[in-house]
């Protein structure tokens, strides 16, 4: 009998395509004719364009047209776009709001040409105040961002979202359970204390890309580098006031996605191009030019934090401001779904937040992996040290003493079912030694410690997924689905899945990149959702081709339904009669033709949160628990530290692919501790000063912990969980900041509450822990 798939680690599918240089990706994509588009930006970060000059681009041979807001209105029908407020132009329109805004754009026969061209374009401005720290922007006496932008009510869960006038706040999300300021007042220890983190860039390897085309009858093509091109689709349809049907949005393997390439970038301006030239037009952006294109957000976080004599956490108060930058994007999205977990993952009954969502002339800051986890963690878990250490409890005994356990509520009101806090935590235990002391505290200036961190994530609710299974007349089976694979190997799982119910191997199944024109609607290829929804909707649809293979196997054989199996390629029978899914094809049809196509769909269920108080009896689909444990040698005279071992943690229900699990954990701690070290976006007065990969420092090899440790969590779902699995692509990411906090804390007695923890930083709150401890 052949091996189940689903909980094998089987290679995957396109391994074979990727280490040859085979595999298809956008970047490389090239059209008959194509022409090459080149941004000219703005080098202000707010103003009124009070003139633009493009005789000097237009003289540089190879030229064809230089392009402006006043031509991108002759083709479209509407003038603003965005997943959360209708705010971003497809070029700046009258105004622009941060530095390296795209104001013209210049079309040519080489990128050579088009990027000459673009410096060269001339653009006056008569600048107006500016505005880009976080808090500040929130304030009454602000600069204004936008005099006013209107609600997009895109998603089902934005739909509350209001129009915008006079202020920056997007949107102010509320959350209120108990009563926290009593609770805080009676309580015996309150804490306070103020986190922030800086903005980071995603930092892809394929930078962004999209290729336009208009077809024979008008219809528009985009083949682009993105994780959502049903969104795409309907966001164009609406751009250019066409029906959905005449756009085609097609895209392949990506080489990185990480949240960047998930709403409008490069695509409305593709098709924008291929309009007016009526040729295929090519836009590919520089790495440099990512750095002002999408960031993270940049946060403030402000935890008031009451505590019991016994060490319980009684009242949590949190008032969280995200810098969103210039345009939304996806950013009221993060400070609801995000901020509903600000209190952490712990039981507590008295809860306030307030999560904010604050236009800034900053870069627009989007979804990023983790979709704000990492930076809430980044506060509770440091506090959570904090806390037990003034109060003389081991940290790992804090957390267990006030983690959040299923059939719990929420801070929401959510009963929470399929977290496992307590193996997490039981494992974080056992892998990190925590019981024993650490032997090695280091000598003369290099001393040594270990932190650990755990956090909580939910699901983006409501979403939906589609899906279609095809046998075809020769037995073999394709998959059509929305989901964009960005190396998370959502191709191989999704091969997996359909093969464990269809009696196949992994290999025998195909799974196509999305293509709006016959793929399958999906909501997007984000927030670790894609394995639970689409996973669901793939067994749905699987079931149904197994259902019709069954049934007229059952008419061929003459036997009853129930007697029959589908394993090994074909259907057997219970007395060992065995016939391919060729034959059986064969005898359904009369000759190798036709197909059985299934389709599932899926929506979990869901309660939409009170606008006041934020509860809600149903919030997410599921939840996430990751955790994290480190070890760091930090060097007392220069602040240099080094990670000498990382251990990751991650709650998955049942692994479809153990290997690929435990890789996701490793990938997404490995991006965490760019966060948390090295990746620094440093602007004056909004001008980044650190372009570029010679300035931002991503981790390399070198970087990487010589102890490196994924665990996988395996404790199989019920319910919706398909083969009880969960998402996993985001759990690595939640606790690095704060377990490598932690250690340095326990290592040198000094506290860093700013991201990213540069060598310098920790060299300052070395010296600042110093001279408090003289001056007391």
């Amino acid at each position: 009998m052949p091996k189940e798939q689903v909980g094998r680690s089987v290679p995957r599918v396109e391994s074979e395509a990727k280490v040859t240089g085979t595999v298809e990706y956008i970047h490389n994509f090239e059209l008959p004719g194509m022409l090459h588009a080149k941004l000219a930006r703005s080098i202000v970060p707010h103003a009124r364009i009070t003139g633009i000059d493009v005789s000097a681009a237009l003289a540089v041979p190879g030229v064809r047209r230089v392009i402006t807001a006043e031509d991108v209105a002759t083709v479209t029908a509407v003038d603003y776009m965005g997943p959360a407020f209708l705010d971003q132009p497809v070029l700046a329109i009258d105004k622009v709001h941060f530095v390296g805004e795209p104001v013209a754009c210049v079309i040519a026969d080489t990128p050579r040409a088009a990027a000459e061209a673009a410096e060269l374009v001339v653009i006056d401005y008569e600048e107006l105040p500016a505005v880009f720290d976080e808090v500040e922007a929130a304030g009454p006496d602000a600069p204004v961002v936008h005099d006013r932008v209107e609600a997009a009510a895109s998603f089902a869960d934005l739909k509350g979202l209001g129009d915008v006038r006079d202020t920056n706040v997007a949107l102010h999300y509320k959350l209120r359970r108990g009563d926290a300021e009593a609770a805080l007042e009676d309580a015996a220890h309150v804490f306070e204390h103020t986190f922030r983190s800086t903005p980071n860039v995603h930092a892809t390897m394929e930078p962004f890309v999209a290729v336009g085309e208009i077809g024979d009858r008008g219809d528009i093509t985009v083949h682009a580098a993105m994780q959502n091109p049903s969104i795409m689709q309907v966001e164009l349809a609406r751009l250019f006031d066409i029906p959905e049907n005449k756009i085609r949005m097609r895209t392949a393997f990506l080489g990185g996605g990480f949240g960047a390439k998930l709403y409008v970038k490069l695509e409305p301006l593709a098709a924008v191009c291929a309009m007016l030239m009526r040729r295929p037009v090519r836009i590919a952006l520089t790495m440099e030019e990512q750095f002002v294109t999408l960031t993270r957000h940049g946060s403030t976080i402000t935890l008031r934090t009451g505590v019991d004599a016994d060490g319980r956490i009684l009242a949590r108060a949190c008032d969280v401001t995200w810098n969103t930058g210039a345009y939304a994007d996806i950013g009221p999205r993060v400070a609801q779904k995000s901020g509903f977990t600000a209190a952490g993952p712990y039981d507590i009954e008295h809860v306030s937040i307030d999560s904010k969502c604050v236009y800034t002339n900053m870069p627009p800051a989007g979804a990023y992996r983790g979709f704000g986890i990492p930076q809430l963690s980044w506060a509770y878990e440091c506090q959570a040290d904090l806390i037990a250490r003034e109060l003389g409890i081991d940290p790992l005994d804090f957390r267990d003493r006030n983690a959040l356990r299923n059939g719990r509520p929420h801070a929401t009101g959510t009963t929470m079912q399929g977290i496992a806090t307590e193996v997490v935590l039981a494992s974080l235990r056992e892998q990190m030694g925590w019981d024993t002391e650490l032997e090695d505290r280091g000598e003369g200036t290099i001393k040594r410690g270990r932190g650990v961190g755990f956090g909580l994530k939910a699901v983006i609710t409501p979403s939906t997924s589609v899906a279609t299974v095809t046998l075809s007349g020769d037995g073999s089976v394709q998959v059509a689905c929305g989901t964009t694979d960005m190396g998370q190997a959502s191709v191989s799982a999704y091969a997996q899945i359909v093969a464990e119910v269809l009696g196949l191997q992994t290999e025998d199944v195909v799974v196509h990149h999305p293509d709006t024109r016959f793929t399958t609607y999906d909501m997007g290829t984000l927030g670790s959702r894609s394995l639970w929804h689409n996973g669901n909707a793939l067994i749905q649809a699987s079931n149904e081709v197994r259902a019709e293979l069954l049934a007229s196997a059952s008419d061929q054989l003459g036997v009853d339904v129930d007697e029959l199996e589908l394993s090994g390629g074909g259907v057997v029978a219970k007395d060992g009669t065995r016939r391919s899914l060729a034959e059986i094809m064969l005898g359904r049809f009369g000759m190798q033709a036709g197909n059985i196509i299934g389709r599932g769909e899926y929506t979990p269920t869901y309660d939409k949160p009170d606008p006041e108080t934020g509860q809600s009896d149903n919030v997410a689909a599921f939840w996430m628990v990751g955790a994290c444990g480190v070890e760091v040698s930090v060097d007392t005279e220069s602040g240099k530290t080094t990670i000498d071992r990382l251990v990751v943690i991650g709650d998955s229900g049942r692994p479809i692919n153990p290997d690929i699990v435990r890789a996701q954990f490793s990938g997404a701690a490995i991006m965490q501790i760019g966060m948390a070290r090295t990746e620094e976006l440093l602007h004056e007065q909004g001008q980044l000063t650190t372009t570029g990969l010679a300035y931002y420092k991503v981790p390399g090899i070198l970087d990487v912990p010589r102890d490196l440790e994924s665990v996988v969590v395996d404790l199989p779902l019920d319910g919706d969980a398909p083969f009880g699995a969960k998402g996993v692509g985001e759990t690595g990411s939640f606790a690095v900041a704060p377990a490598v906090a932690n250690a340095i804390h326990d290592a040198v007695g000094a506290r860093v509450t700013t991201l990213p923890m540069t060598d310098e930083r920790i060299w300052a709150a070395i010296n600042d822990a110093s001279a408090d401890r003289s001056a007391g």
